[in-house]
């Protein structure tokens, strides 16, 4: 039997908005996050001159988790991917992605999103599987790390093949890949029908 795998990133793709640092702000609290980070100033401008993105999201990750329980974060996690599914789902997209469902597709989110959140949104959604960028715990404990790499550019073609070996579903079974940014053009550009979602409203049936 032939498998379709049909592939969406999240912020500004399926929502309307980040997500990322929203979560962060729920996690730490806005005012201690933004001290924490900016206790390091000479490493944030360094990042922000180089437009190290993957940097710096790891420095604002460490100041947001390092220390936190992994289940109280996990409460605060199913709190903000409600309010996800409720108030942030782009329309179109959430559309586009039901109609691949009721197609028989296999559907994956491939997002540079937390795991602790994006793995309840992809329940919440029932989706088949979540890749997307994971923290590292220890003892019960974020250890403000991230486990692996940021799962952005190349590194979604990765763990999207990846995961296909791992699914024992062929790679060339990724027909469909939404996406907004650049982070997500590796991406696009690896599948039959990229679609860039950023600027045009998504039909609820493929072209």
């Amino acid at each position: 039997m032939e498998v379709t795998v049909a592939a969406f990133d999240v912020d500004n793709t399926l929502t309307v908005r980040d997500c990322v640092v929203p979560f962060m702000r729920k996690v730490a609290g806005s005012t201690s996050l933004a001290v924490s980070v900016m206790r390091q100033p000479s490493r944030v401008l360094r990042l922000l001159l180089a437009r190290d993105r993957d940097g710096l999201k790891a420095l604002f990750v460490s100041a947001a988790f390092t220390g936190r329980s992994v289940d109280e974060v996990s409460e605060l996690a199913v709190q903000f991917a409600s309010k996800i599914a409720e108030n942030w789902i782009r329309t179109d997209v959430a559309q586009r992605l039901r109609w691949h469902q009721e197609q028989g597709h296999v559907v994956v989110l491939v997002s540079a999103s937390l795991q602790p959140y994006l793995d309840v949104l992809g329940d919440l959604l029932e989706v088949d599987a979540v890749l997307c960028t994971r923290l590292q715990e220890e003892d019960g404990l974020y250890t403000g790390d991230l486990l692996g790499k940021n799962c952005r550019g190349e590194e979604k073609v990765s763990r999207l093949h990846e995961w296909c070996i791992a699914a024992n579903i062929p790679v060339e079974s990724v027909k469909y890949a939404y996406g907004d940014s650049s982070g997500d053009h590796q991406m696009l550009l690896s599948v039959d029908n990229g679609i860039l979602v950023k600027s045009i409203e998504v039909s609820r049936v493929p072209a």
